[in-house]
């Protein structure tokens, strides 16, 4: 349907094309000039004075003065800020306080400055419109747009506003769009993942959804609600639902019990975005790859992920990337981040212009015997197995079985099916073939009789998301690790004799 919404929309992703592409096609002097100023305007920073930013010249210097550190490392400065002290990471105090979830340090406190928190609007904003910019679709716009998200309550954390990043972006979304979004203010509040759910289906049932958006595994839970009370298929419900939008996990292991439930195919977006930064996002439907966002006041660095763990690993510059390598990101940011390791690795695909997939965690792989499996590694052997398959699945999570009652040890697939396979022996087959492909150091494992072939458990029905509601992570921007180096997750789930 042709509006005069669509028509503006259409004219004006063209517009805002041109400036992407105009920073995009000069990756190395948009990186220069975004250095150049966090050095400058943190200088005066405790963090700053602290790590000798006046003397900084240089990303040698920069190397030289500033360490990589995580969420442990950064801590004591946060500690400083929540204790009242100004210009601690960042001139002021941050406008929020995204809060996530940590490992060891418990909740963590992931700092936004007035200076950040545009960018993490404006790049979702940019890749609706480059969507519209290179397939010329704009009527999604005329429709109501869903964003599955957390709750948009803040709260007040030592004076600074704080809450989860989903929910604070909900504040900033803009008036245009408001009439569209949904679901209402008091749904989006809700904390219980379930009940949430359960009104957005009530709310939404009737509704001409044009836009859907958020992780993959809990849009699927919201699709398969609405085929339950409805006995219709979502793209028979919503006949002009078009787009579909998402983030945090790969899309791929999803996909096929998407489209079931959706009963066709839509286009989709990927969207790379955190507490600590909105990335990337894909800028070319169908492409491979998403932008890296260079002129975002973020500065980027890399380091090799097989080299992570060395006692002095190279850290480099987008200048020095390579193609096909798993680099661990790191980053510098107007939020008060400095040569901050998120924890996620990332590869490129491109580097006219740069473009990133994101393979994993560095913290989440596989390597009780040295193999050093990642989650792109999984991900890939699943999907391709599943090519000529009938099966199809809700979740999986991958971990070692080092201990077996007998024979060899292996890797040991916890898969919940939707659609069982004909013979889950030769999907598992065909899985570790896959691996062997993928990865040389699983290979010569197989070769030399130290692993067996991988051994797939059946996940009872429902019995991740069961799991997550034990450990109160149901829904938001909670998602399964792929895979993990220890059975602490697989333990608890419940499977199938």
């Amino acid at each position: 349907m042709k509006t005069l919404k669509s028509f503006f929309a259409k004219s004006y992703a063209q517009l805002v094309a041109k400036q992407v592409y105009k920073w995009a096609e000069k990756p190395l002097l948009t990186q220069q000039k975004v250095f150049k100023a966090l050095i400058k305007s943190a200088q005066q920073t405790q963090f700053g004075k602290d790590h000798h930013f006046a003397e900084i010249k240089s990303y040698d210097d920069f190397k030289k003065f500033v360490p990589i550190r995580d969420y442990e490392g950064l801590k004591p400065y946060i500690d400083r800020i929540l204790n009242g002290e100004q210009a601690v990471l960042w001139q002021g105090k941050p406008l929020y306080f995204a809060k996530t979830s940590g490992t060891t340090s418990g909740t963590k406190y992931i700092p936004i400055s007035k200076e950040s928190m545009p960018y993490h609007i404006r790049s979702a904003k940019e890749a609706l419109l480059l969507y519209i910019a290179h397939t010329g679709n704009a009527d999604f716009v005329n429709g109501k747009m869903i964003f599955l998200q957390g709750s948009p309550n803040i709260e007040s954390y030592k004076g600074i506003k704080t809450g989860r990043l989903s929910g604070i972006v909900a504040h900033f979304v803009p008036k245009y769009l408001q009439k569209n979004r949904m679901p209402s203010w008091e749904t989006n509040c809700i904390e219980d993942w379930e009940t949430k759910v359960n009104a957005i289906v009530d709310e939404t049932l009737n509704e001409n959804m044009s836009l859907i958006s958020g992780i993959p595994s809990w849009v699927q839970m919201y699709f398969e609600k609405l085929v339950s009370k409805s006995g219709k298929k979502v793209g028979e419900l919503f006949p002009n639902f078009k787009l579909f939008v998402y983030g945090g996990v790969n899309y791929e292991p999803y996909r096929n019990k998407m489209e079931q439930l959706i009963g066709r195919s839509v286009d989709s977006i990927e969207l790379y975005p955190a507490s600590e930064g909105f990335f990337a996002y894909q800028d070319i439907p169908n492409k491979k790859g998403l932008l890296l966002q260079l002129n975002s006041g973020i500065f980027y660095e890399f380091i090799k992920a097989d080299t992570f763990f060395d006692e002095h690993p190279l850290r480099i510059m987008l200048a020095d990337v390579e193609l096909n390598v798993n680099y661990v990101l790191i980053l510098s940011s107007n939020a008060g981040l400095w040569a901050y390791n998120i924890g996620d690795t990332v590869l490129f695909t491109s580097l006219k212009p740069y473009r990133i997939v994101v393979t994993g965690r560095i913290s989440h792989f596989i390597s009780a015997f040295g193999e050093h499996v990642i989650a792109k590694e999984v991900e890939q052997a699943l999907n391709e197995a599943l090519k000529d398959e009938v099966a199809i699945i809700n979740e999986f999570t991958v971990a070692p079985q080092i201990t077996p009652i007998t024979g060899l040890p292996y890797h040991e697939w916890f898969i919940e099916f939707e659609k069982e396979p004909t013979d889950l022996k030769v999907l598992a087959q065909k899985i570790n073939r896959n691996m062997q492909q993928q990865n040389s150091y699983y290979n010569d494992l197989m070769v030399g009789k130290v692993l067996q072939p991988l051994i797939i458990t059946k996940v009872a029905k429902n019995g991740f998301n069961d799991y997550m509601k034990t450990q109160g992570k149901l829904g938001g921007q909670n998602k399964i690790p792929r895979l993990s180096d220890n059975r602490k997750i697989v333990d608890l789930l419940n499977c199938e004799l």
